[in-house]
């Protein structure tokens, strides 16, 4: 099989690496060579099936052009799911689809150049999950997944459709996943999992927006984190293990397909989770712990409060953490894997 680096070049003081292209692989030598790493990779090769080539605005219109889908809208092309700077809004999906392929609209919720993003619900979003055999039947027979992971793991398939330039925040997902580009240039960013604490993190997710134009009075740990990028091509997967943080900008109007899969023992994750987004069982007791020790904590003085705290963090740091940094993560390569 044959290895290529790619990447578009960053002129930003953040280390950045090009992510791993690898074209002519089988799925097995994917699970067996590829998938124990647990590094991104970009995969080239595959037979998607005919959406690469049939998924257009006409088509799409055509074959589920009267679903109603949930879409969010927002006046800038950078959305903030911690603030909430989108709405949510009901369209038919043939709308949906034509508005999102275009840079500006006569109709319109906010402003003619607004942007959409659309992530596949299940049809009760509270406990069902995303399938796009499900959600939507006329064109699921399109797209052919690749067998890189156990059927009995799949978890959800989650249908993309995004405006030009729209752009998702850094976030990270509880399950491995595959991101298949079927339409349109994306760039990606990706941060190791053991970059989380220069990412300015609330709920998961970093308060970081622009990535590509850092405030760096305000977020000056961000540029110790080692950045990896990639442009997804039409048929392009990505391999994006979990926990592993990324940052998501449709260079243009973009149709893609997410499939996860549960790869620990599914009595870890949260059964109550349609969305596949909530952390494990023993992380949110955890939380809990750790929650409880703050309070004990906070019947200290201050200056007590800080030393026993900093204990407490370098005893979970010497328990918990790996060995391994990122810098020795893997690095791309231009030879034959």
């Amino acid at each position: 099989m044959e290895s290529i680096s790619g990447s578009k070049n960053c002129d930003r003081k953040t280390k950045v690496k090009e992510l791993r292209y690898i074209c002519g692989i089988s799925c097995e030598e994917f699970k067996n060579e590829i998938y124990p790493k647990r590094v991104p990779v970009v995969l080239r090769g595959f037979d998607l099936g005919s959406c690469t080539s049939k998924w257009t605005v006409e088509y799409l219109v055509s074959q589920a052009g009267d679903k109603k889908v949930t879409t969010h809208v927002s006046e800038i092309p950078q959305m903030d799911f911690l603030n909430k700077n989108f709405l949510y809004r009901i369209l038919p999906f043939s709308e949906l689809v034509k508005r999102a392929s275009q840079d500006s609209n006569e109709e319109f919720f906010i402003c003619p150049e607004e942007k959409y993003y659309l992530r596949s619900l299940g049809d009760d979003p509270r406990n069902t999950v995303a399938n796009i055999e499900e959600q939507f039947p006329q064109i699921a027979n399109d797209l052919n997944i690749p067998d890189l992971f156990p059927a009995k793991s799949f978890f959800s398939s989650v249908f993309r459709i995004a405006s030009k330039s729209t752009q998702l925040w850094t976030h990270y997902d509880i399950m491995d996943n595959i991101l298949m580009q079927i339409k349109g240039r994306k760039r990606v960013v990706l941060f190791s999992p053991q970059d989380a604490h220069n990412l300015y993190l609330q709920d998961g997710k970093s308060t970081v927006l622009d990535i590509d134009n850092i405030n760096t009075e305000k977020f000056p740990l961000f540029l110790k984190a080692t950045r990896y990028e990639c442009i997804l091509e039409p048929g392009d997967i990505l391999f994006i293990p979990a926990l592993w943080f990324h940052n998501v900008i449709s260079e243009e109007f973009g149709i893609a397909v997410n499939v996860f899969w549960k790869h620990l023992d599914p009595a870890l994750y949260n059964p109550k989770d349609p969305y596949g987004n909530k952390d494990p069982l023993a992380m949110q007791s955890a939380t809990q712990i750790v929650d409880r020790a703050i309070k004990t904590l906070g019947v200290l003085p201050p200056e007590y409060k800080d030393f026993y705290a900093r204990l407490l963090v370098s005893r979970i740091e010497r328990k918990c953490y790996l060995k391994q940094s990122n810098d020795d993560t893997e690095e791309p390569s231009t030879e034959d894997s």
